[in-house]
């Protein structure tokens, strides 16, 4: 039986692909995965890491726990962890071996640029 680590409550995890160097040691096995990350506020930062890395040591696997927002569990498997203190209070963050399924791409639309005005663009060679 794996060790797991459950969300009791709050709103499914959101989990954002990774492609940094480091992380993709962690996609090593027979076929390959998507790494995400996702971050979680706890009061026990230290003691779930300190359970991942038992589980690591003996070579077993240690999974998240969650429901999604249809109600329904499901359970991911954590590759690495690690925990901040933040003004808030500690945070979780949780390296994942995700499927297409579970990763929910958050797309924004940054308009830094305004109002300026391409100097290259003539819209009268517009049809």
């Amino acid at each position: 039986m794996s060790e797991k680590i459950t969300i009791i409550e709050g709103p499914p995890p959101t989990f954002e692909p990774i492609a940094d160097g480091w992380v993709l040691g962690l996609n090593e096995g027979p076929k390959l995965g998507n790494i995400s990350v996702t971050r979680l506020r706890t009061f026990k930062g230290a003691e779930l890491v300190e359970r991942c890395h038992r589980a690591w040591h003996k070579q077993q696997a240690i999974l998240l726990e969650y429901r999604t927002s249809d109600g329904l569990e499901q359970q991911t498997p954590i590759v690495a962890a690690r925990y901040l203190e933040i003004e808030e209070g500690q945070l979780l963050e949780l390296w994942l071996r995700t499927t297409n399924d579970e990763v929910q791409l958050e797309l924004g639309y940054d308009d830094d640029l305004g109002d300026e005005i391409d100097d290259d663009l003539d819209t009268d060679d517009l049809p």
